[in-house]
């Protein structure tokens, strides 16, 4: 079930940089307007996270903290240990929304699940969600567990458009959470988004962004680090396309997946 807890865009923080940067760029971003931040265990970054909203002028309450846990912290013990652990990295008592990042190595929806339904019927984790599942394996989820699904997060832009993925969100009333929602750069050049760009006098991010904003039960995370291109992300809240201009971003036949899809369930 969506909740208007989650704001529709949020900042994605993975990178192979300095980790430490992120406690500088959640501050930024929330001098943007940012209040969702979306991290995981994998990232190793869950500390600064932490640090850089504890750090700003802006009360907990209104800030969403979106984690995963990591493939291989996935049976029932290591769900309970490792969600306290990111916890107390980021500094909360309760997680806004805990992800399995991948259903894969130690997944077992039985076990995992389970876990997760006590963490959210104690109120550590306020909402449950998965990432990079199936239709299938979101069909065995949902029968398995107590709690509803929150959120779906699955790579999601322009060049791959995941319609039916985004039919089960609007379903099953839950976010689809789109990463990698730019394709790391490559809906730059596709014609249709410069083109529509360039009548609103916006950039393509803007742009791919608003279009996966006009779509139901869809929010963002998208990456940036950049004062600038945080600044341009964020604009896409207040950018109104119009039907011809959805039009033409859907029928964009180009495919372009970011990650290799032979990972987990995809193979």
């Amino acid at each position: 079930m969506p909740t208007d807890a989650l704001p529709r865009i949020g900042l994605g923080t993975y990178s192979d940089d300095d980790r430490e940067q992120w406690r500088d760029n959640v501050a930024t971003a929330l001098d943007a307007g940012y209040r969702h931040f979306d991290t995981a265990q994998d990232y190793d970054n869950e500390t600064y996270v932490g640090e850089g909203v504890a750090d700003a002028a802006v009360d907990r309450e209104e800030v969403f903290l979106a984690t995963k846990l990591a493939p291989g912290n996935l049976a029932y013990e290591d769900v309970l240990e490792t969600a306290a652990a990111s916890r107390d990295r980021l500094g909360v008592d309760s997680i806004d929304l805990l992800y399995v990042h991948w259903p894969a190595d130690s997944y077992d929806p039985d076990e995992t699940l389970r876990a997760l339904d006590e963490l959210h019927e104690e109120g550590t984790v306020r909402h449950v969600g998965l990432s990079n599942f199936t239709p299938d394996l979101l069909d065995e989820a949902r029968d398995s567990l107590d709690a509803p699904v929150a959120a779906h997060q699955v790579e999601c832009h322009p060049l791959l458009q995941q319609d039916e993925l985004r039919a089960y969100a609007r379903e099953d009333d839950h976010w689809l959470v789109a990463y990698s929602p730019l394709a790391q750069g490559a809906v730059f050049d596709v014609p249709a988004v410069r083109e529509v760009a360039e009548k609103h006098d916006t950039t393509p991010a803007t742009v791919s962004l608003a279009w996966l904003l006009s779509k139901d039960n869809v929010a963002v995370v998208p990456k940036a680090s950049s004062p600038e291109h945080m600044r341009q992300n964020i604009a896409a809240r207040d950018l109104d396309l119009d039907d011809d201009d959805v039009a033409r971003i859907d029928d964009i036949e180009r495919e372009h997946r970011v990650f290799d899809p032979a990972f987990g369930p995809w193979n």
